[in-house]
């Protein structure tokens, strides 16, 4: 016998459709690539949604064909995330760190229709115009006021206001199958070109569910929300579908990532949650430092990425009063996979138990299973102290890539994700390392990971980096890169006996090199392919 209730598709524009209808009078707020602050309200993101949507189709876009962007993150954007997915197209967001020759194999991969982009990135934009064919007509996403002159892209270049005002928003989002591709994002592709992850209107809402509830990001009509992870990047951890769904203040970013204009958009909008990568919150956590000051609202932050070393964590929380919610996840998983919220009987545990819990990627959020395999795929016991590859599956992991042309990554039904992990017998994760990034030396494996957070305990560090540097006698050892504090004096051997009783003697580093900065990737990520092709051979040469 079958239940006897409506089923109704899970689609997109139904978030936006509900955000008009019970939060219209939420306010959404972005600093533009123009420079000032722009403010409107839930109401009328859905109106201009809709104008997009009448003015894609008389571009004629048609449904599953791609849309890029090339875009921070701000209220034409986000209009665009509803407008072309609600439409029944798909939304495909750029990544503009990525090197120019990737980013046109993947607007040509992908056989974007159009792309629309923020004004910060013209220049990428006539760097990419002559390499691809697909793409006939660039959108900058400015008023006429704004626009570009005297350029010659050899295509058409439309402006994003005059697309809005020049159409209605009479428009009714279509009755789409909740299967049908929603949104497409590439991976890094720190080896080998990237890959697209296509989502689906029903992983996308699956995902939005999960990720609102109380021990996942725990979001709320009484949050206001500060995504600054990218919008390009993996939707922006699903925060844009989020705000939505619970309707939230949104507060937007735009181009300025650096301390102190975030530290003044938190303040100026009272914002009591944000989203980030290490790397990021570092520059803002200077930035307060050095002027002695405080979040009088913020009441926490989602850090993911990355690995979040306990020393932030001990600032955020002991000097800010503001709780760090580790999280982690993957372009492959929407990106949503676990986050560290604690069990009824963790909260009362000794600090220094918490702090070691906290560093901990988490336990899945409903919807995601998971386990760690040996060598042999043989499952391993949760315990705490098995260490594996981490393979997961769930209602929005991928697959497949997007195309066809790799090998589909399942094993058994399992998506093996590349991380190295640990899981406890209370079902939380511990990333170890990224398979590629495990130091295997003389047969054993040592965790960078471990080696960074010990770095970071000490005063005089910044930025710590570990890597696996070829060695004559023991195949691969460890080899620490340090960013040294502004002032601080920290020798080489000062840190290496920091070391010592911190972790056992043959995971300890060999040396210690000093740098004056890393390589991020576009969300904030370490580079680390980057220095090991730099560094990799140090113990060779020395």
């Amino acid at each position: 016998m079958q239940g006897l209730m409506m089923q109704q598709p899970l689609l997109i524009a139904s978030l936006l459709t509900h955000a008009e209808r019970h939060h219209g009078g939420q306010e959404i707020v972005s600093r533009r690539v123009e420079g000032d602050i722009h403010r409107y309200r839930y109401r009328d993101l859905a109106q201009r949604a809709r104008r997009m949507a009448n003015a894609l189709a008389s571009l004629g876009i048609q449904p599953g064909e791609r849309v890029g962007t090339l875009a921070w993150n701000g209220y034409r954007h986000m209009e665009l995330y509803f407008a072309v997915s609600g439409a029944g197209s798909v939304l495909h967001t750029l990544n503009p760190r990525l090197h120019v020759d990737q980013l046109a194999y993947i607007i040509e991969h992908a056989q974007d229709r159009v792309v629309f982009f923020d004004l910060t990135f013209l220049p990428l934009i006539q760097s990419v115009a002559p390499r691809v064919k697909s793409p006939k007509i660039f959108v900058a996403m400015t008023d006429r006021a704004h626009m570009p002159r005297d350029l010659d892209l050899a295509t058409t270049l439309l402006c994003y206001e005059d697309l809005v005002d020049g159409h209605s928003d009479a428009f009714d989002w279509p009755l789409l199958d909740e299967n049908s591709a929603s949104s497409l994002c590439y991976t890094s592709g720190t080896t080998g070109n990237p890959k697209g992850v296509l989502y689906s209107h029903r992983s996308t809402l699956l995902h939005t569910y999960a990720a609102a509830l109380p021990d996942s990001l725990n979001c709320s009509a009484r949050d206001v929300i500060f995504p600054v992870v990218p919008m390009f990047h993996v939707n922006a951890w699903g925060l844009p579908y989020i705000a939505c769904m619970v309707g939230a203040k949104l507060v937007f970013p735009g181009p300025a990532l650096d301390g102190k204009s975030l530290h003044e958009l938190i303040e100026d909008e009272q914002v009591t949650l944000s989203t980030g990568v290490p790397t990021v919150w570092q520059g803002l956590l200077a930035h307060v430092d050095a002027i002695a000051g405080s979040f009088s609202s913020m009441q926490r932050t989602i850090i993911g990425g990355a690995p979040c070393p306990t020393a932030m964590t001990t600032v955020f929380q002991e000097r800010h009063r503001v709780d760090v919610v580790h999280a982690w996840g993957m372009t492959e998983l929407s990106p949503v996979g676990t986050v560290c919220s604690f069990k009824a009987h963790q909260a009362s545990l000794p600090v220094e138990e918490r702090y070691a819990l906290q560093a901990k990627q988490g336990r899945p959020v409903f919807g995601i299973d998971m386990k760690i395999v040996d060598l042999d795929g043989n499952a391993l016991p949760w315990d705490g102290a098995a260490t594996g590859d981490l393979l997961v599956r769930g209602h929005w992991v991928t697959r497949e890539y997007f195309g066809g042309d790799d090998t589909p990554p399942l094993r058994d039904g399992w998506f093996p994700t590349g991380d190295v992990a640990r899981i406890d017998p209370d079902g939380f994760m511990q990333i170890t390392d990224r398979s590629k990034d495990v130091i295997k030396s003389g047969g054993e494996w040592i965790s960078s990971t471990d080696i960074e957070n010990v770095a970071y305990l000490h005063p005089g560090v910044a930025t710590a980096v570990c890597i696996a540097a070829r060695h004559p006698k023991w195949d691969e050892r460890p080899l620490l890169l340090i960013v040294k504090k502004p002032g601080s004096a920290l020798a080489a051997g000062e840190l290496l006996a920091f070391f010592d009783d911190r972790v056992a003697r043959w995971w300890k580093p060999d040396a210690v090199v000093f740098v004056d900065s890393v390589p991020l990737g576009a969300t904030g990520k370490i580079l680390k392919n980057q220095l090991r092709d730099q560094f990799g051979g140090h113990y060779l040469s020395a």
